[in-house]
């Protein structure tokens, strides 16, 4: 039976990501509420998003906290105050350690192939520039759960993009952008359908229920 989540999503630059997702719950593309924004820093961008749409915003930056570990709990001790189903990183760069309690909780989408061009280090153009330098044929994103340790958590979905000659970063970006755009609310709505299952570093989806409609197909 189809869930409604209740996700809080983290953000630490532009919020396009958040904005997207924001866009499909409008839409009706995606059964989610945020619940809350969490941003590593102040004077993020995306912060608009989240006051637009009256969206509770909480600030946690690393600097407040003494220890990874005291930063880590900082912030799920807010999503769990806010009662959160599951954690969506979006464009979120601080590292966390996931406690116990939202392992197979917390999703990330990666502009990479993974297990290409990922881990410490890469994100945004830098990933599309090794990806160009290396000559790969084609790219695009993955939207995976989170461990304890840099995209390497169970892959949920991959979408792919081809890679044009004339490609530069920027090109390439926009391109996988659009990809994530697909993949990231996809993903989501697979999960409030409880279609998705994890064993060790495999993710089962299971066949819907019932045929979507025409309308629902395309994300």
């Amino acid at each position: 039976m189809k869930k409604k989540l209740r996700i809080a999503v983290f953000i630490s630059g532009t919020g396009r990501t958040l904005k997207n997702i924001i866009e499909r719950i409008s839409a009706g593309k995606v059964s989610a509420e945020i619940v809350a924004v969490i941003s590593s820093a102040a004077n993020v961008v995306g912060l608009q998003y989240a006051e637009e749409e009256s969206i509770p915003v909480e600030i946690i930056e690393r600097s407040q906290c003494g220890s990874l570990k005291e930063f880590s709990e900082a912030n799920f001790n807010v999503c769990r105050s806010y009662q959160a189903d599951y954690v969506v990183l979006a464009g979120y760069l601080r590292f966390l350690e996931i406690p116990k309690d939202f392992e197979n909780r917390v999703l990330n989408i990666h502009p990479s192939l993974i297990p290409a061009f990922c881990g410490k280090g890469y994100y945004g153009n830098i990933v599309h520039s090794k990806a160009l330098e290396y000559g790969v044929r084609v790219s695009g994103c993955t939207v995976h759960f989170v461990d304890q340790d840099y995209d390497r958590g169970p892959i949920i979905l991959q979408r792919t993009v081809e890679v044009y000659e004339d490609d530069t970063p920027d090109t390439l970006n926009d391109r996988v952008f659009a990809a994530e755009c697909l993949a990231y609310p996809e993903a989501l709505e697979l999960i409030a359908e409880g279609r998705v299952s994890v064993k060790g570093r495999k993710v089962k989806i299971a066949p819907p229920t019932t045929s979507p409609r025409r309308d629902e197909i395309d994300f």
